[in-house]
């Protein structure tokens, strides 16, 4: 991966992508876990572990959001925090049943579109941000390749994050447009509109990362997060 010397723009991010399909290589907008130290944590330090992560082609994004609810929903008696009567409110109305995944929006227009917009207002927010930019077919493939390993303390194989990133990519549009030490942030062109359907896009992102609900916003529930997405066109994740 290729790594910028100084903080990235907008229009350097729209012409590496616009280059893409000739260059090979996917912009990143990489964040820093502390912008004013020099060492730029984690891309700057060498954080960075892509020799230790599998192939995203080898993983089912289906069966890999299964696993991760039913690990995260299971009883857990050396639970500190919550005891299984509470356990099962964050997540009703499924309870420990994993609900499956949430329907494709179809066709998705505007997603690159949408993208660039994302880019831009990232950076007005972060304007130390830097550029990445990694030999991979999609955002979701960089991270892999890249070899992040924010999820770490979730699940070390990003491979498997990648995997679920790029049926979202399909299904709903999204885009990576940045990630951090610890965190990813998405562009979304087609999100959850109906409360069925947040319900269900919530669940796939609680999957994939608890952190979002247990130590979000309150309330701590599935049922609330699923509110704060419906017609959201940006998706943010932390995992501790």
């Amino acid at each position: 991966m290729w790594l910028s010397d100084g903080p990235a723009t907008a229009e350097l991010w729209a012409r590496m992508r616009a280059e893409h399909p000739r260059s090979g290589l996917w912009p990143l907008l990489l964040d820093a876990l502390d912008p004013d130290a020099g060492e730029f944590r984690p891309w700057g330090s060498g954080e960075v572990f892509p020799e230790q992560m599998t192939s995203p082609a080898s993983h089912d994004p289906a069966d890999l959001l299964a696993q991760w609810w039913t690990a995260c929903t299971a009883d857990d008696e050396d639970d500190d925090m919550l005891d299984v009567k509470r356990r099962l409110a964050v997540t009703a109305p499924f309870g420990q049943a994993w609900p499956g995944l949430a329907p494709s929006r179809g066709a998705v227009a505007g997603a690159d579109e949408l993208a660039s917009e994302s880019v831009r207002a990232f950076l007005a927010d972060r304007p130390r941000t830097r550029l990445g930019l990694v030999a991979a077919g999609s955002g979701a493939e960089a991270l892999t390749v890249a070899g992040w390993f924010g999820p770490c303390n979730y699940d070390n194989d990003t491979a498997k994050i990648s995997a679920v990133l790029g049926d979202w990519e399909d299904r709903f549009g999204a885009r990576v447009v940045a990630v951090g030490f610890a965190t990813l942030h998405l562009s979304v062109a087609a999100p959850p509109v109906s409360e069925r359907d947040a319900l269900l896009v919530a669940a796939e992102h609680f999957a994939l990362c608890p952190d979002n609900v247990w130590q979000g916003c309150r309330p701590y529930t599935l049922a609330a997060y699923a509110e704060r997405i419906t017609g959201a066109h940006r998706w943010d994740f932390w995992w501790d």
